[in-house]
């Protein structure tokens, strides 16, 4: 116990944390690039703003599709041969994507990509449960998401130098090649539990795990252990529907962001590329604070109050609503700077929501956390999905306001969904069932 209590404590779990952050960082840059090139993709393909929506929303299906069986691979297998072996199929694809020559191949290739990303943010997920504390999962998810939308926040400016230069197919191939070196250094630093991790110290993992009644080190998770996933209680669990609703909301208004919002700027606020290039990043770049913002918060709340619920749907629902009412200004206003600005304090508000809401999986779902948020990112990525289709037809159809609309009320509804129905401190499993399905099992 004295030698305990006198060793530093090496921390290495924060350059675990780092390690995925970039992969988050990556996961953005990705999936948004293709945002930044489509006009220039548009006008050599002679795409309407219909069948972009249809390339756009491709990857969000496949994304979707993959979120729960990506989730059960990061609980069954361990996070470290999945986000390897994922990350270096979907870089591949990326570089796939300028290999494309019409619209089909756009939406296969782009469906592909999709279903590779899939099982990223669960997975990591899992990752962050086994190497953090319940303290600090606010921060983990609030500062990992906040990686992502920098990702998005620095692919316009960077995105357009490189296809000034070399044209809208580098871009795919330079952005690959940075997945396949993040695959590899994840491998080389990464192992599933601290206990693996010749880097780690007695003193960290006492920290991470605490101490028995002997004042010995807790056992560390079996990570070998494959429990069954209980799907029939995940599925009939109400709160576990309620989490997937609020998430289809907060994320049919992300993708405007994602998929939209340069085009936006150069056909109906008139920007240049160039300064496209420049105003699409403030509202991403806003994102990245409120991330960060959102996931601090949450985590003091809740070590001040010690009220789970409380400290999640506080954060969560202001936020929520707030982000609906900038998009109010900017959908009625004829400035175009003015629209930039109320469009960046809505991404900020919105994306205070990512710390509690990515919290919520970690918190009520125990050993099966990677389903569990696989099941709400599924979710969410529906709403992802029709997001960027309805978007391109009521613009086609000259209603360039009417979309935001839409938002605003998806928004309102997923607030009034956090406020009455969705229990961040109720579990999404039977405990008592799990225990006669998953027998316990001791690691040495």
């Amino acid at each position: 116990m004295n030698k305990l209590l006198n060793q530093k404590r090496s921390n290495m779990r924060w350059l675990v944390l780092l390690i995925i952050c970039l992969m988050y960082l990556i996961t953005y840059m990705d999936r948004t690039n293709i945002s930044v090139v489509a006009p220039a993709i548009r006008k050599e393909f002679g795409f309407d703003k219909i069948t972009m929506g249809l390339i756009f929303s491709s990857f969000t299906w496949a994304y979707a599709i993959g979120q729960v069986p990506g989730g059960w691979l990061g609980d069954r297998f361990g996070p470290r041969g999945v986000l390897t072996t994922i990350v270096t199929y979907w870089s591949f694809m990326t570089m796939v994507t300028a290999q494309s020559v019409g619209f089909i191949s756009f939406w296969v290739i782009r469906f592909l990509f999709g279903l590779g990303e899939a099982g990223a943010f669960p997975t990591a997920t899992r990752a962050m449960q086994l190497w953090f504390t319940k303290a600090e999962r606010g921060f983990v998810q609030g500062i990992t998401h906040s990686f992502s939308r920098f990702g998005a926040a620095i692919v316009p400016p960077i995105a357009v130098a490189i296809m000034v230069a070399w044209g809208w197919k580098a871009v795919f191939y330079t952005f690959g090649l940075v997945g396949i070196v993040w695959a590899l250094l994840f491998f080389l630093i990464y192992r599933n539990l601290p206990e693996e991790h010749k880097g780690v110290n007695e003193a960290e993992l006492t920290y991470l795990r605490g101490l028995d009644e002997s004042g010995n080190i807790n056992l560390p998770i079996d990570i070998k252990k494959k429990p069954k996933v209980p799907w029939k209680f995940l599925l009939s669990s109400s709160n576990m529907w309620y989490i997937m609703a609020a998430y289809f909301c907060y994320n049919y208004c992300l993708y405007f962001f994602l998929t939209w919002l340069p085009s936006y700027l150069v056909d109906h606020q008139g920007f240049s590329i160039v300064k496209m290039g420049l105003f699409a990043s403030l509202p991403l770049f806003a994102g990245v604070i409120g991330d960060t913002v959102g996931g601090i918060v949450t985590d003091k709340i809740l070590h001040k109050t010690k009220n789970m619920k409380f400290a999640r749907k506080v954060v969560a629902i202001p936020s929520m609503l707030c982000a609906a009412i900038f998009l109010i200004p900017a959908a009625q206003t004829s400035d175009p700077y003015l629209a930039v600005y109320c469009l960046t304090a809505s991404m900020f508000f919105l994306e205070c929501v990512i710390g509690p809401a990515w919290a919520v999986p970690m918190d009520v779902g125990g050993e099966y956390s990677g389903t569990v948020s696989g099941m709400m990112n599924m979710a969410g990525n529906m709403g992802g999905a029709l997001s960027p289709i309805v978007f391109g037809a009521l613009v086609q159809a000259g209603m360039w306001s009417a979309p935001f609309y839409v938002e605003v009320g998806l928004l309102t509804i997923g607030a009034i969904v956090w406020l009455f129905w969705l229990n961040p401190e109720k579990s999404v499993v039977d405990k008592q069932m799990l225990a006669k399905m998953n027998p316990p099992t001791i690691s040495g």
